[in-house]
């Protein structure tokens, strides 16, 4: 009975459609013929939907890399001898370290699921001009808030694509993945440079400006 059990599995086995099983088999039986090329090319970590929906996740990881760099540009702007403002220069800088290595996880995950990454993969908006970096105090906090919320809506859409019942985009992993490493921080900065925008928007209303945004950057240093 047993000898039958195992019969019958490794016939199930050999029968799966694009099986490694399969390759390997392939692949000992034409040693010899020495057939150049890669000989187990189903034998990789990909599974679900991970081939149709890399080209969303690379342009996503490219988006989160060029506003790194936004970021760090305006960081060194209130860095500098002129501006002076070393809470600002902390607040981007921080910013720009989060998506930096949001970026590179990303860049992991990819890889880990047997994709690969394409930093030629830029949205469209990265490739038009962004326009100067060197704001005023409440309008960097603006554009910073712009941006985290324009980056959580991609994520919802790479989300959304991936919970859908269509057999070709349907990768609950890929989902579970954005939930877990992206959602739940950036809700987080969003909430923050929420915060940051009316406050400094209501202090910039008293009478002396210069001392508000003094106090609000000497708040940032904390």
């Amino acid at each position: 009975m047993k000898t039958i059990a195992v019969f019958v599995a490794i016939i199930a086995l050999s029968s799966a459609a694009d099986e490694c099983y399969k390759d390997i088999y392939a692949t000992c039986a034409n040693t010899l013929s020495k057939q150049p090329g890669n000989l187990i090319s189903k034998c990789d970590s990909k599974y679900g939907a991970i081939d149709n929906l890399q080209h969303d996740l690379q342009r996503f990881t490219n988006n989160l890399l060029f506003r790194s760099f936004d970021f760090l540009l305006l960081s060194t702007h209130y860095g500098n001898y002129i501006k002076n403002r070393p809470g600002f220069e902390k607040l981007f800088r921080g910013l720009s370290d989060d998506l930096w290595q949001d970026g590179i996880d990303t860049i992991k995950y990819i890889t880990k699921r047997g994709g690969q990454m394409n930093f030629n993969n830029i949205p469209a908006e990265i490739q038009q001009s962004q326009g100067p970096l060197e704001l005023y105090e409440l309008h960097a906090l603006g554009k910073a808030l712009d941006v985290e919320k324009q980056l959580a809506k991609e994520a919802f859409e790479i989300h959304k694509t991936a919970s859908g019942k269509t057999h070709e985009h349907h990768d609950p992993e890929v989902a579970h993945h954005l939930e877990e490493k992206f959602m739940e921080k950036h809700r987080d900065t969003i909430r923050t440079l929420a915060g940051h925008t009316r406050d400094l928007s209501s202090m910039l209303d008293g009478p002396d400006a210069s001392l508000s945004l003094y106090l609000f950057d000497e708040y940032l240093q904390k």
